[in-house]
């Protein structure tokens, strides 16, 4: 498996409830995604930053998602271009309860 940090440095202009806005309408389009295994959208107001925290369950499938297309999507909604940090998982514990 592989993480994948997602993050948004959006300084003086940062408006949480637009990052929050965007989270919501973009959460369905990840539901069901072949090849990942989960994702959360997470807001730091103090810092000013949305990071996006991804895990897939392959590192070509992380790679091949993220495509220069993408990023100047998302630069476009966000106002600010992320940085991407791939990341190897060691372990992980889910505990979902359906």
């Amino acid at each position: 498996m592989i993480g994948v940090f997602v993050t948004f440095r959006c300084g003086d202009d940062f408006d949480e409830l637009a990052v929050r806005k965007i989270a919501e309408t973009a959460r369905a389009k990840f539901e069901g995604m072949p090849e990942l295994r989960s994702k959360a959208f997470t807001v730091n107001s103090g810092k000013r930053e949305a990071t996006n925290f991804y895990i897939w369950e392959s590192e070509d499938a992380a790679k091949a998602f993220f495509t220069d297309e993408l990023l100047d999507r998302v630069t476009g909604l966000y106002g600010v271009r992320p940085s991407l940090e791939f990341v190897q998982i060691a372990a992980l514990v889910e505990n979902v309860r359906e």
